[in-house]
């Protein structure tokens, strides 16, 4: 007879989110999806979880706990030699006054704050912390106290991609786990529109100016979807780009954003810093884009350069319109493959199980 394997143990898992916004308001960016794929794979595999997440949140039927408090300020908007900054009432300082509270209760905390509070704290905390660290390398302040966790606490630090975990002075010490989508919500289409798409936040470090830019020379129509975070970038791209044929689709939900995504013949990925992942790749090929990208970060290790879309030098327009002519040779179905292959939620799940799984034992056995 077949040995069955040893049940893996429930664990109890409380998430941290992060306090730049409310889960659901887009503020949070690909974090915001990241964590309710990971919660959600991880209740259907028997683990117990609770969320904690800024006040208005929503967790998708999942156990929450809402924490009042004024938001950080986004990490990426800062120069690398800038202070750490604690606002009064600060909802990073109330979250984790709260995990602290109630850690008995738990198993395993799992950060996925970008802020040196949690890193700091860690120390003091009677239970282990895994990190899943969102950004690559941005301030030296974050850097030293990363360094410090990852050093005292080794295995803790997950990154999402190798090329985010190389912006670190100690790459080869982090966990890479990489992301993870529930491939039901992501319809594969094989006769797609005539437009191209764009997905992000509308900030000026995910480059969407050269989106529009490629589309004003190319003439193809471009949707533009994602939380508008800063309206005088927005503006000044119209200003900019008055003949491109665009036009912006709001922020969506999920089901939304996919019905529009599955229709655009490519993606573009314009950002112009280090990506630690990029979700909406991953997104886009589920649903049989291509995705045509900069060639940095997170992206450059999902796409497959002439198979589930392009690769090209960063910040060239040139050679985004030099993609954007070579579309047919991708075969779609090649791109949904991609997702299944590596990218789907059940996958995702095993990689974060076993990294929960890791900390948990190596506590229990000190």
């Amino acid at each position: 007879m077949p040995i069955n394997p040893t049940p893996k143990k429930s664990l109890r898992l409380l998430f941290v989110s992060n306090p730049i916004g409310p889960l659901g308001s887009g503020l949070g960016g690909g974090v915001e999806l990241t964590l309710r794929n990971i919660a959600t794979e991880q209740i259907r595999r028997g683990h117990s979880l609770t969320i904690v997440a800024t006040k208005g949140s929503t967790a998708w039927g999942m156990p929450l706990v809402e924490i009042a408090g004024n938001p950080q300020i986004s990490a990426q908007t800062q120069g690398r030699d800038a202070p750490i900054i604690i606002p009064a009432s600060s909802v990073l300082a109330n979250m984790w006054d709260y995990a602290r509270q109630v850690q008995t209760d738990y198993d395993l905390i799992v950060n996925f704050a970008y802020d040196w509070l949690p890193f700091y704290l860690t120390p003091f905390l009677t239970i282990p912390v895994a990190h899943l660290v969102s950004m690559g390398s941005l301030t030296e302040a974050m850097d030293g106290i990363i360094e410090q966790v990852v050093t005292q606490f080794p295995g803790t630090i997950g990154v999402h991609s190798l090329a985010q975990a190389e912006t670190f002075s100690f790459a080869n010490r982090c966990r890479c786990v990489k992301n993870g989508i529930d491939l039901s919500f992501y319809d594969f289409c094989a006769e797609p529109a005539p437009w191209i798409g764009w997905v992000g936040r509308i900030a000026p470090e995910k480059g969407l100016q050269d989106a529009v830019a490629a589309s004003e020379l190319t003439g193809i129509p471009l949707k533009i979807m994602g939380f508008l975070q800063d309206e005088l970038y927005w503006q000044q791209i119209l200003q900019d780009y008055p003949n491109a044929p665009v036009q912006y689709e709001g922020f969506l939900s999920t089901d939304e954003l996919q019905k529009r995504l599955r229709q655009c013949r490519a993606l573009l990925m314009t950002p112009r810093w280090v990506e630690a992942f990029g979700n909406v790749a991953i997104e886009a090929l589920a649903c049989g884009v291509p995705v045509i990208a900069y060639r940095r970060g997170g992206p450059a290790e999902i796409v497959e350069d002439g198979k589930s879309g392009f690769l090209v030098e960063p910040d060239s327009v040139e050679r985004l319109v030099d993609a954007l002519e070579k579309l047919d040779t991708i075969d779609r179905h090649a791109c949904r493959q991609r997702v299944e292959a590596e990218y789907s939620n059940q996958a995702m799940g095993d990689r974060m199980e076993q990294w929960f799984s890791d900390i948990c034992s190596k506590v229990n056995k000190l």
